[in-house]
């Protein structure tokens, strides 16, 4: 099937390049693409997350990735996710961590994602380990539903 020249993207209304993307590359070259700009989109994106939140204390300490993700930005950068602990996951996100007032743990799960979506906890210097997994999996669980509902 090929597109026709009144095709527009969205957001894009009266912008005539679009119609001459489409009639010079078919219907398989749009996917091709939108799926490149998309691979440079979650690459940057994560970058841009990266250093905003060093520039402010925060240390990056975990991702979580859907096997799609993963295997985007390891195509667009074998190094970017080098010593970095990755869990497959239902969503795009990453933990971070930093000091905070009296001696707590400030850790932020932020979502991978053009809007800006965090879920904040702070720790206390004396709850354990477990005690902390078990919080950081009901966020990583709220997450998930936040994700799944947008």
């Amino acid at each position: 099937m090929k597109a026709s020249s009144q095709t527009t993207a969205p957001g894009k209304r009266g912008d005539d390049k679009w119609p001459q993307i489409t009639r010079s590359t078919g219907l398989a070259g749009m996917y091709t693409i939108l799926h490149s700009a998309k691979l440079m989109k979650n690459a940057g994106l994560f970058m841009d997350l990266l250093a905003t939140y060093r520039k402010h204390g925060w240390q990056l300490r975990g991702v979580l990735l859907q096997p799609a993700t993963r295997s985007e930005l390891d195509a667009e950068d074998t190094e970017l996710l080098q010593d970095i602990v990755v869990r497959e996951a239902e969503v795009d996100a990453l933990w971070f961590s930093r000091p905070s007032h009296q001696n707590r743990e400030a850790w932020e799960l932020r979502l991978l994602a053009q809007t800006p979506y965090a879920l904040f906890e702070t720790f206390e210097p004396d709850e354990t380990e477990e005690e902390r997994d078990d919080v950081k999996r009901e966020m990583e669980a709220r997450m998930r539903d936040y994700a799944a509902n947008k």
